[in-house]
């Protein structure tokens, strides 16, 4: 699911205490109270030392057959993939195959500035090809196998937002277009890479390139809620490649992450370069701030799945959320999550229940709406007895009546106040707000 206005997870600022014996009962009444309440659905893993010391899962992995998640169910984890691309490009540096001075030209002249775009510029976003699943009809063809011309020839087709170096921009096609030249260096499938260059060398034994999705393998489909849960989209894994395709646990995005700073994926020399955050990204990883003390690692989100995945070098300690269904934020529960598992102070999260209309009350805020603040209009629209918004070239997604005339998206953190009389919403997400007016 993509959101109005999508920005890098970040974990808010906490004094730290030690981490050697955690409420591991808080914790798991965190887990408990989210599941309780229907506010998602995943699983949970944090190391120490190279250890696993907690994990938990929540929910069901497939909601026709009530199975429920375990330990080593399998989730998709969207751009945390990146992580592993990168790493894969660092090894082929490595080898002599590539260099991070490799004009993308080499492989995809058509590419425009490609004689300029270099294999670290892509990297690092800076290469200033425009992301193709920001394109309106991306949601059109997204559950529908693509050959890879196709997918690079939809990235050809969008041109690029920058000159390569000025600026840096997130973009899938970057990764996309990397794990394929991976494949033409190699003359290997990106299925085989990850497994020839990560999976088998450190055992991991529940990741790899993903497919359709088999509950029969214990693999989760995600979901969404209106009143009730249904069934996602299914991105189709042909589209994504090394920007979004890897599938794994909690648990094996650990040991991914205590095997990185071993150096037992890639150099030193290497894991040093994809660390250094130029215009706030590493390759393949971000560093995220949590009080004085920094994680690298990266987020994720394709289709209904979100995950979060860091590790923290000076504590030597991991954490891996994998989510296959969400309401309370992913970002807020990992912060309450860390908390606890550093022994800081803060209440366990309170869900209070919604209010419930009637269809015919919320004529009165359907529309279309735009701000001058954003690019974007935002249709309102009734389902029922369910309120929708649907940002251009968006999904819509349901909105919670938690007030007269006000609304929430917790997903996404976004509130809406409606202004019937004077044909305007309030809306306040991450802390920003933004006015709209009905057209």
């Amino acid at each position: 699911m993509r959101i109005i206005i999508t920005s890098v997870f970040t974990l808010f600022c906490f004094s730290l205490l030690t981490a050697q014996n955690f409420d591991r009962a808080k914790m798991d009444q965190l887990f408990s109270i989210v599941e309780k309440h229907e506010q998602g659905m995943g699983s949970f893993s944090i190391f120490q030392d190279g250890k696993e010391i907690y994990k938990n899962s929540i929910g069901f992995l497939d909601l026709d057959t009530r199975q429920e998640a375990n330990e080593t169910t399998v989730y998709r984890v969207g751009s945390i993939s990146k992580s592993f691309t990168a790493c894969i490009i660092m090894k082929l540096v490595e080898k002599k195959k590539l260099k991070l001075t490799t004009p993308l030209s080499r492989f995809f002249p058509k590419v425009k500035n490609s004689s300029q775009i270099t294999i670290e510029q892509m990297l690092r976003h800076s290469s200033g090809i425009y992301n193709f699943t920001n394109s309106d009809e991306y949601l059109a063809y997204m559950q529908k196998p693509l050959s890879r011309d196709k997918v690079v020839e939809k990235i050809i087709e969008f041109g690029s937002l920058f000159d390569p170096g000025t600026d840096a921009d997130y973009s899938n096609s970057n990764y996309v277009l990397l794990s394929i030249i991976a494949e033409k260096v190699t003359k290997k499938t990106f299925h085989a890479l990850i497994e020839d260059m990560i999976t088998i060398p450190i055992g991991l034994k529940h990741t790899y390139y993903g497919g359709k999705i088999s509950s029969a393998k214990n693999e989760a489909y995600s979901f969404e809620r209106l009143k009730k849960w249904k069934n996602s989209t299914e991105t189709d894994m042909t589209i994504p490649i090394g920007a979004g395709a890897v599938v794994s646990t909690p648990t094996d995005l650990n040991t991914f992450w205590t095997a990185f700073h071993n150096n037992k994926i890639v150099s030193q020399e290497s894991k040093e370069k994809m660390m250094d955050i130029q215009n706030g990204f590493g390759m393949g990883l971000f560093q995220i701030p949590f009080n004085e003390k920094k994680a690298f690692g990266h987020n994720g989100g394709i289709d209904a799945f979100q995950a979060m995945s860091y590790h923290f070098p000076t504590e030597n300690i991991s954490v891996s959320y994998t989510a296959n269904a969400v309401v309370y934020p992913v970002n807020d529960l990992m912060i309450d999550a860390l908390s606890i598992f550093f022994g800081l102070d803060g209440d366990l999260p309170e869900f209070l229940p919604v209010m419930e209309l009637k269809a015919d009350d919320l004529a009165q805020y359907v529309g279309v709406y735009k701000s001058p603040k954003i690019p974007l209009a935002i249709t309102i629209s009734a389902k029922g007895a369910t309120l929708m918004a649907q940002a251009t070239g968006q999904q819509a997604f349901p909105l919670d009546a938690i007030d007269t005339h006000k609304f929430k998206f917790d997903p996404a953190r976004i509130k809406m106040e409606f202004l019937p009389k004077e044909g305007k919403i309030k809306m306040n997400q991450n802390g920003k707000d933004y006015t709209f007016t009905k057209k």
